[in-house]
């Protein structure tokens, strides 16, 4: 900034401060140069990044009742800025394969849509809710272990969840201390009834008897179509 002087100068003296305060400033913006070129390095996941020979590959078997024989979905991984402090496992490519061919095309579209949006870079987990969020208009199905799947597109979504979490893209939160003590008490209360229900039983019902919901005795039986107490005699026909 220019100041214009109106008298005559007399004296004058170096504003040592002021010096040292500007040499000060220009070795910071020199140091966040420096380090803006060293960050420079870091190569970030983009469409433009080459593939190398070798990808480190995991394969996840999807079995369902809709079909005869399994999907295997394969994820391949490549490894940006190995062997530094930055080293990142990201998904590359996907690739699903099965003998039945009834999905063939669409199949083919969503691996080339989801490794295009895996090189794209960026966040790319909210395509696991995007997959997840497909239902088939026929019906979902149960998968081994009672787990509801509404269609064949949101158990590939599972399959690629399962990845990034294990790649460490997306973070298991957990439950919260609040959802923990719930989930304790009501485990303790089930625990308890059904403690009770056996230590309370004459022991001359039938075995595979369930607990009565009115005594809480475990003596009721399917009779005639209804749930009925040997005990109490309560039943859902009258």
């Amino acid at each position: 900034m220019a100041v214009k002087i109106e008298s005559k100068i007399i004296s004058y003296e170096v504003a040592k401060d002021e010096i040292e305060d500007d040499i000060a400033g220009d070795l910071a913006i020199a140091e966040v140069k420096g380090e803006l070129k060293k960050d420079s390095n870091i190569v970030h996941m983009h469409e433009k990044v080459e593939r190398p020979e070798m990808l480190l590959g995991s394969t996840y078997k999807i079995k369902t009742p809709l079909s005869e024989h399994a999907l295997y979905v394969t994820i391949n991984d490549i490894i940006l800025n190995a062997g530094t402090e930055h080293e990142l496992r990201r998904p590359f490519e996907v690739f699903i394969n099965s003998k039945n061919m009834d999905h063939f095309q669409w199949i083919v579209a969503l691996t080339r849509i989801s490794s295009a949006v895996f090189r794209k870079g960026g966040d790319v987990t909210f395509l696991v809710e995007e997959l997840k969020a497909v239902f088939d208009p026929s019906g979902g199905y149960f998968k081994k272990g009672g787990k509801f799947m509404p269609s064949l597109v949101a158990e590939i979504g599972e399959a690629i969840e399962s990845h990034m979490r294990m790649i460490g893209m997306i973070k298991d939160e957990g439950l919260n201390e609040q959802q923990k003590k719930l989930i304790a008490e009501k485990r303790a209360q089930y625990e308890g009834s059904v403690k009770q229900a056996e230590e309370t039983s004459p022991g001359d019902f039938p075995d595979g008897a369930q607990v009565c919901k009115k005594c809480s005795v475990k003596a009721a039986i399917r009779m005639d179509g209804c749930m009925t107490c040997l005990n109490c005699g309560d039943s859902k026909c009258g």
